[in-house]
């Protein structure tokens, strides 16, 4: 028996979808991005290092398939007869053009065991004919965009150097909806500048949009970064949330939250010896046994203060 959460989540969606449990693969599709290699900027945002979240396969295993392969080796131990997603992680996956997007995604698809694909970009890397491919693509195929918004004020996301604002978001994912490509969303609470209430404000301006699939998590600053040169610098422009902080505001950012759409994570954990701040040591689903019972606390589900952002 399922027990019935406070909020939708990913599990839930990937039943209604796939009939059971699905796991996504990262690969390193070998793209760039529009705001390191001079397209857009230099140097990208300023809390990223990809090396941080991909998992070793990635850097090591080589090409699409290949990583595949060891993905599946990896995961089919723990689950068996589960679907597998290609999640195109690293950087920005659809920064290429059109006949290398095909290519790659291609091969990812040919795969017997792959379901579908899911594509980590910017809002301002997917052009009119891109979105026009993948959505003839996603009528035939799972396909799922997944923006990193990062932030809905334009002040934030001008200071860790993004290279694009929120107009530039919301306009991509209404464009890639209207297509019929299921959209997710990124946002990072915490970054510098952003009040607590500006990203509450934020997660009801998203809910607004078309999108499918939210994904949270705390910001996380990562050595060698020139975030977290900035960290030692100036912390006092850092909201610092303990672990109970935090809680209670991905707590109230579900309680603002559209009731339709499906939250994917929460938290995220990058290997200890790149993280700088904050040192919680919790694993994705520890956390999500802490958020539960805090949910139940306060009585609070998705949705509960959802008003339409104006």
């Amino acid at each position: 028996m399922i027990q019935e959460r406070r909020y939708r989540d990913y599990a839930a969606f990937s039943r209604a979808i796939f009939h059971g449990r699905v796991q996504k693969l990262s690969i390193d599709g070998g793209f760039t991005c529009p705001n390191r290699d001079g397209t857009k900027g230099r140097g990208g945002c300023t809390f990223c290092d990809n090396r941080s979240f991909s998992p070793a396969y990635c850097r090591e295993a080589g090409g699409i398939t290949r990583q595949i392969e060891e993905g599946i080796r990896f995961f089919g131990e723990k689950y068996e007869g589960q679907k597998y997603l290609a999640y195109f992680q690293a950087y920005t996956n659809t920064h290429a053009p059109l006949e290398v997007l095909d290519e790659r995604y291609g091969e990812a698809l040919d795969h017997p065991l792959v379901a579908g694909i899911v594509i980590a970009t910017r809002p301002d890397a997917v052009t009119g004919e891109t979105l026009d491919y993948l959505g003839r693509l996603a009528r035939e195929r799972y396909v799922c965009l997944e923006f990193g918004v990062e932030s809905t004020s334009d002040a934030v996301l001008e200071r860790v150097n993004r290279g694009h604002g929120v107009a530039e978001a919301e306009r991509a994912i209404r464009e890639s909806a209207r297509r019929g490509i299921i959209t997710g969303a990124h946002l990072i609470l915490g970054l510098p500048g952003e009040r607590r209430e500006e990203m509450l404000e934020g997660v009801e301006r998203l809910s607004c949009w078309p999108i499918t699939l939210l994904k949270l998590h705390q910001l996380q600053v990562i050595k060698g970064t020139r975030m977290a040169e900035e960290y030692r610098e100036r912390p006092g422009d850092f909201p610092r949330y303990t672990l109970e902080e935090y809680l209670d505001l991905v707590v109230d950012a579900i309680e603002r939250a559209h009731p339709d759409l499906y939250f994917e994570r929460f938290v995220s954990q990058s290997p200890a010896g790149y993280l700088a701040a904050p040192g919680w040591g919790l694993k994705n689903f520890e956390f999500v046994a802490r958020l539960e019972k805090r949910l139940a606390e306060r009585d609070a589900w998705q949705g509960k203060k959802y008003n339409t952002y104006i």
